[in-house]
């Protein structure tokens, strides 16, 4: 990898992490645990649309394992993770289907598949069925939560798309 992508996806890194830390202050928008924006996915969500996936999933990985020391506990880290990467395994592939278009769609999926990564992790670390409860919850909190940081990807990305098309060709 090029010193040029290393430093633009280490500044992704930083901006992830700075978007994450801000909405860390935020209260949280309702009662229900597991339930927040999830503003950072933004970032991802841009990294799919104009970088490769790996380089997303690098980004992403270096976020919560950042996030999780600086703010987090331990346990948070196996949550993060788990909604994390299943979040992006999802947007990668939605992203895919439909072409880099609807990207509103994508964040969408990708709330989905955050919160469900994260509920089956929470299932595999307490062995309670009762978690299941919050699934109703979780899977309308996180089509929503995911199409506003895909409708804010998509505002972003019609700012920054001139500034990101320029990279992935010209960096290896």
């Amino acid at each position: 990898m090029s010193v040029r992508k290393t430093a633009l996806l280490a500044l992704f890194t930083t901006l992830s992490l700075a978007v994450y830390a801000i909405e860390s202050a935020i209260p949280p928008l309702v009662p229900v645990p597991g339930i927040k924006l999830g503003l950072a996915n933004i970032v991802t969500l841009l990294l799919l649309r104009s970088f490769r996936a790996r380089d997303a999933v690098l980004v992403l990985v270096s976020r919560i394992l950042l996030s999780s020391f600086l703010f987090g506990q331990a346990l948070s880290l196996l949550y993060s993770l788990a909604g994390g990467l299943c979040s992006l395994c999802a947007m990668a592939l939605v992203m895919r289907i439909l072409q880099k278009r609807l990207i509103f769609l994508t964040g969408a999926m990708g709330g989905l598949a955050h919160n469900l990564g994260q509920l089956a992790m929470a299932f595999a670390v307490t062995r309670t069925p009762g978690v299941l409860a919050y699934l109703p919850f979780l899977i309308i909190g996180g089509i929503l939560t995911g199409l506003f940081t895909g409708l804010c990807a998509g505002f972003a990305g019609k700012f920054l798309g001139p500034f990101l098309s320029d990279f992935p060709s010209a960096i290896p």
